[in-house]
């Protein structure tokens, strides 16, 4: 019998949290041959969510959560998820059913196959705005042009993961984590099921055009250099154009005795190099401020609760693993 962990971040999800497990229990009694546990994280919600998996967990022995000390975002929720499972596979997926329970025997059964990573991918976007659509599928051909990496598109983090998967994600500990890059930098045997997302349980995203921003930029500082080396391309076109006007000038001035255009030439110019070292600036700025956060090295998440008990960070702490059932 195998053993399979679902692990589910979660961010004030107190409307979809019992309507979440009472559908996969569902799915779960349909496949006897398997066993299966939960693993919920709580991202420092602001609403009932930990107290209903407070409940949860005493109904259910097969129920474990921990919660994290504050809000640390979807991606660290997503890594101690896969750091405290223990299933031979792992079921990532969110809370708010937009990624369908019944899609679940359909990823075991490829798994059973000999796949190792199995994930669920979007049939369309249609549901999505015309802006986000687009920008969507800019991401896409950037990371495409300027990584050395096949990203996957319109993958996200609905898949079962092998246990060589999970160990090998575990082994990536980068703060700023862009996980669906890392899926497919770990490698390993892929196999893509087609799905329609499903509309929310209840509650609202929480991803704005800003947070979407961010993430775009942690995927593409993360997984290529190109930008740099751009800014270095661009630089050197700048400075090329700027000595052939020059000479230009120069042969007009000796030649025909064309005076040199002053005020309004020398400010466009002015404008124009301050805004492309601002640009170049900005680029290396982004990189330099990634291996800053970085060069601290401070833990990805912290936990404030496991299954019920309080976690103190000290020497004599009980490990986090023997306070899971």
């Amino acid at each position: 019998m195998a053993k399979i962990t679902v692990v589910v971040p979660c961010y004030n999800e107190q409307q979809s949290l019992q309507q979440f497990y009472t559908a996969t229990q569902e799915v779960f009694q349909s496949l006897p041959e398997h066993h299966f546990t939960y693993f919920f994280v709580n991202d420092g919600s602001s609403d009932d969510s930990l107290n209903i998996l407070r409940a949860l967990a005493e109904k259910d022995i097969y129920v474990n959560y921990i919660s994290f000390s504050r809000n640390f975002g979807k991606e660290a929720a997503l890594i101690a998820g896969l750091d405290f499972a223990d299933g031979d596979a792992v079921i990532t997926m969110d809370a708010d059913l937009q990624h369908p329970p019944e899609l679940i025997p359909e990823l075991i059964k490829y798994w059973q196959e000999g796949y190792d990573d199995v994930c669920a991918k979007r049939a369309d976007r249609k549901a999505e705005g015309f802006i986000k659509r687009h920008l969507t599928n800019l991401f896409y051909i950037c990371m495409d042009k300027f990584s050395k990496l096949k990203m996957q598109r319109n993958v996200g983090d609905f898949r079962l993961l092998d246990k060589r998967c999970v160990e090998a994600l575990r082994l990536l500990r980068e703060e700023q984590r862009y996980t669906k890059g890392l899926f497919t930098w770990v490698g390993y045997k892929k196999k893509e099921i087609p799905y329609q997302v499903q509309p929310r349980a209840g509650g609202a995203t929480s991803w704005n055009y800003i947070s979407l921003y961010n993430f775009a930029m942690d995927g593409l500082t993360s997984f290529s250099t190109v930008p740099l080396k751009l800014t270095t391309v661009f630089g050197f076109l700048v400075s090329l154009v700027a000595i052939i006007y020059m000479l230009f000038v120069v042969f007009k001035a000796l030649v025909f005795g064309d005076p040199v255009a002053g005020y309004p030439t020398l400010l466009t110019v002015i404008l124009f190099l301050g805004g492309v070292q601002m640009l170049s600036l900005g680029i290396i700025g982004e990189y330099l401020g990634r291996v800053f956060n970085e060069s601290k090295h401070r833990p990805l998440y912290l936990v404030s609760e496991c299954n019920g008990k309080q976690v103190t960070y000290n020497r004599q702490a009980e490990p986090l693993e023997k306070l899971l059932k």
